[in-house]
């Protein structure tokens, strides 16, 4: 699959795209063995030969990683607060990828990480439709009518929420599990939710996103996907 020069070179590593741009109109890069200076000029991977400088330009491999995060940790590489980062939880190596979207800090669940920017975009942008399913444990008894305002679209601080399915999985006089579904991922939006119910949240997690489910993945550890898994969250839903 064919690539922008400048987006294949910042993906490699070589420099930002901005700096990779620079770099092209400099005639530092060849493809083929022919200096390219045009932005835009597009390149096959696996094909093309591409050099700086004279310097042979590997692709980055690209990753792909689940990761059940635990509470308390940040959706972030570096924390200026000094609090544990989801990154502690990896190889050093892996530093460099970024995360699928976000988990607020106490909650935890299902939390995608890669160095693959169309991969994220699929799973994150609201065009794409890509569900995932949070399982929420909130203070006191609730039924399962309750759960109908959240279908129809709730407003906090001025914003609509709305979720694709809600279900009550357990109930008791101290607390209830709900599980919900959600397509946009807007900031805290689970929360936001229960908060305009007046619902007290005690535990928030993420089981699933698109197919793929957390499974018996425990606390703090990690696993690839698989190319089945990786072509089945890519598929047009």
């Amino acid at each position: 699959m064919q690539v922008r020069l400048q987006k294949f070179l910042a993906e490699a590593g070589v420099a930002s795209r901005r700096a990779a741009e620079e770099l092209i109109l400099a005639g530092r890069v060849c493809v083929n063995g022919q200096p390219v200076t045009r932005l835009g000029s597009r390149v096959d991977p696996d094909r093309d030969e591409v050099t700086v400088d004279g310097q042979v330009v590997r692709p980055r491999r690209k990753l792909y990683v689940a990761l059940h995060k635990p509470p308390g940790y940040v959706c972030t590489r570096n924390d200026p607060q000094g609090r544990p980062v989801v990154h502690d939880l990896l190889p050093p190596e892996w530093r460099n990828l970024f995360t699928v979207g976000r988990l607020d800090r106490q909650s935890e669940g299902l939390l995608f990480l890669t160095n693959d920017g169309e991969f994220a975009l699929r799973l994150t942008h609201p065009r794409y439709g890509v569900k995932k399913t949070y399982e929420v444990t909130v203070t006191g008894r609730i039924e399962p009518a309750a759960l109908q305002p959240l279908l129809q679209g709730v407003r906090h601080r001025g914003e609509l929420l709305r979720a694709t399915a809600a279900r009550l999985l357990r109930a008791s006089r101290k607390r209830s599990i709900i599980e919900l579904e959600l397509a946009e991922g807007k900031n805290r939006e689970v929360r936001r939710m229960c908060a305009s119910q007046g619902w007290q949240v005690e535990r928030l997690v993420r089981t699933r996103i698109g197919r793929i489910r957390l499974g018996d993945l425990p606390p703090g550890r990690w696993r690839t996907l698989t190319a089945s898994e990786i072509k089945t969250l890519l598929a047009p839903l």
